[in-house]
């Protein structure tokens, strides 16, 4: 299944691949993230290499091509103990072949590797497929809620995997 697929952590060196396959997400996908296309296209060289520089973050390749990416933070205001997953996003050829499974076992590895307790993310609402799939992979619902920061009509709901 996932036999010519590598999971790699990336430096800041890697910068215009986590471009090129972010800015394609958010071309592809533009419902399901916080940020916009139009927003990171104006983004230089600079900014790449600091979210990479902030932002543990995984690239899944297949037979040399970037097919997605996560990262994972630790977000401001949230426990010192909670790991937040960011950008997690597969590209459509490549979905249902376990990707995104892979790319979240990266973020709990790396999450457990630094003590942490706990892994969060938001999920848009109408986003079923990832929220299934986050479900499946042993995230529970909080019921937490709050609107999208970019489009306030879409509403987020924080999800979370206790780790043992």
């Amino acid at each position: 299944m996932l036999s010519d697929v590598q999971i790699r952590r990336v430096q800041e060196d890697d910068w215009r691949t986590v471009r090129d396959v972010r800015l394609r997400a958010l071309r592809e996908d533009p419902d399901v993230f916080g940020s916009s296309l139009a927003r990171e296209e104006l983004f230089a060289e600079p900014h790449w290499r600091m979210r990479l520089r902030s932002a543990a973050t995984w690239v899944v390749d297949e037979d040399g091509t970037a097919r997605g990416l996560v990262g994972m933070i630790q977000e401001p205001g949230s426990p010192t103990s909670d790991r937040h997953v960011v950008q997690l996003w597969v590209a459509p050829e490549a979905r249902r072949r376990g990707m995104a499974w892979a790319l979240l076992d990266a973020v709990r590895d790396a999450a457990q590797a630094e003590g942490a307790a706990t892994v969060s993310l938001w999920v848009v609402d109408g986003n079923h497929a990832a929220g299934d799939l986050f479900v499946r992979a042993g995230f529970v619902r909080t019921g937490e809620r709050h609107a999208q920061t970019r489009d306030a009509s879409r509403v987020e709901e924080r999800l979370v995997l206790r780790l043992t």
